[in-house]
């Protein structure tokens, strides 16, 4: 399945030491999840806002985390363009009937700890319960930083999961994407040493270029995911849950949804 160019983010980070381009790419989340947000970041992007901004924090084993440096500063924070919206907790989650017809059809993967069904559905690692629907907290997966209730975040703050799963987070965040390459960029990048990973100099910050929308990318080549719905995909995730090559003695019987990315490729 192709990706849609208006459903990618891309940020180039400043380059590296040896003076290598650094560009990360996030496909943002699809409706009906957190699409409140997502349409702040599309004004973000459109606005340039996140020019001159930073990556400010690193934890290991969790997030990295961009954004405005001075954004808990009232007198020095970046302003926010204008015509974004202020989104509910209730957000968070998505009603179950609004899903697309295909859902309740999609791979299920049982129930775990945090959720008591999950299910991949149009590629997107999804908890349900009877009611309601959630994206998961996932290796890769983006969400949006926020201070303590009732605040949810504009979606000027952004991180990315760089370690295992934080499924804690799952319905307490909103989550608006996830990366799709250089995620080996953000999880690479020296951690940070003050208080749940914030880099405490200024000089420690990696500093952003550029965060686009996908169509304003000039030579952004095209995406491809593995469709969902066939039974490349089935067998594809019987793989994961039972490996059955040499190297295996006992097949696991199982797999958690985070263990069935959705591989992604550049069309060859």
């Amino acid at each position: 399945m192709t990706i849609a160019p208006s459903d990618l983010l891309v940020m180039d980070l400043a380059p590296d030491a040896t003076g290598h381009a650094r560009r990360v790419v996030i496909q943002l989340l699809p409706a009906p999840f957190s699409q409140g947000w997502i349409g702040n970041i599309r004004k973000l992007a459109a606005a340039h806002w996140w020019d001159g901004t930073s990556v400010n924090r690193l934890q290991d084993n969790y997030v990295v985390q961009w954004g405005d440096p001075d954004g808990d500063d009232k007198a020095k924070a970046k302003p926010l363009p204008p015509g974004l919206v202020d989104n509910s907790e209730s957000a968070y989650l998505a009603p179950r009937f609004a899903l697309p017809a295909a859902a309740e059809s999609a791979l299920s993967l049982g129930g775990d700890a945090y959720a008591g069904e999950t299910r991949i559905i149009d590629g997107w690692p999804v908890g349900l319960d009877k009611d309601h629907a959630w994206p998961l907290h996932c290796y890769g997966m983006v969400g949006v930083g926020r201070d303590n209730p009732p605040d949810t975040g504009s979606g000027a703050e952004l991180y990315a999961v760089i370690g295992q799963a934080p499924r804690q987070l799952d319905r307490n965040i909103a989550l608006v994407g996830r990366v799709i390459e250089g995620i080996e960029i953000l999880s690479s990048l020296p951690r940070g040493t003050g208080p749940i990973g914030f880099y405490t100099k200024a000089a420690e910050r990696v500093p952003i270029v550029a965060i686009r929308n996908g169509p304003d990318v000039q030579g952004l080549p095209t995406y491809q995911m593995l469709s969902t719905h066939g039974g490349t995909f089935v067998r594809y995730a019987a793989a994961r849950a039972n490996r059955r090559d040499r190297f295996f003695i006992q097949p696991a019987g199982g797999v958690d949804a985070c263990n069935v990315p959705v591989p992604v490729r550049r069309v060859p």
